[in-house]
């Protein structure tokens, strides 16, 4: 079983961060603790987490609130019997509205098992989910990190951290992601909560000062 946050874990992980690089340190300083987001292990978090590929978050839930005033409850049975149209209605693209429906089927067939999945290494999982339509690493990271609260996944495909890497390092805006991967070798075995660390700093970073 992969080593796992929890609550009571999770300021002693962002203590250990800021003693293995002084500039978590800082961001604990300027912003205080992070929060410790979280899901639940449910179809509807995984749609949710679908729609939120390449938007903006809000946009993600206000479509994610929509198919919920239709449905009432966004289980996999629900949504196979929405036409094009109504998921249209609730602001799911075309590709969507097809990747939801392909993870919708995979459940109803049993050929995953979000239960199973808590007993699972990552590796299991990743290429469980990715072999789904429409469901790449990006949206795996954000399963494994707030729904599973696995502490060693760093989801370089997130521009949001890539960026935030830049900034507190002082990093050149070319540097590749390669070299961010290796840089981020340190953080292990934490580097979950070193993300959760870079996306608190990117967040209070940006903020007008007062």
């Amino acid at each position: 079983m992969p080593q796992q946050f929890t609550k009571s874990t999770y300021n002693g992980i962002c203590d250990k961060l800021s003693q293995m690089d002084a500039d978590f340190a800082k961001v604990i300083q300027l912003y205080g603790y992070p929060s410790m987001w979280t899901r639940p292990n449910t179809f509807e978090t995984l749609v949710h987490i679908i729609l939120e590929q390449q938007v903006s978050l809000a946009s993600a839930l206000s479509a994610l609130n929509k198919l919920r005033e239709r449905v009432q409850e966004i289980t996999p049975a629900r949504i196979l019997l929405l036409t094009d149209a109504e998921m249209r209605e609730c602001y799911c693209s075309r590709q969507k509205t097809a990747y939801i429906r392909y993870l919708a089927e995979a459940l109803i067939s049993g050929q995953i098992d979000l239960e199973g999945f808590e007993q699972m290494e990552d590796a299991e999982i990743r290429a469980q989910l990715t072999a789904l339509k429409g469901i790449g690493n990006w949206t795996v990271d954000v399963y494994l990190m707030f729904v599973l609260q696995h502490t060693d996944v760093l989801p370089i495909g997130d521009l949001a951290i890539v960026n935030a890497i830049k900034r507190l390092k002082s990093l050149p805006k070319e540097t590749l992601k390669e070299d961010l991967v290796i840089l981020a070798e340190q953080w292990k075995p934490y580097r979950t909560v070193a993300s959760m660390l870079l996306w608190h700093y990117y967040l209070s970073d940006r903020k007008p000062k007062m």
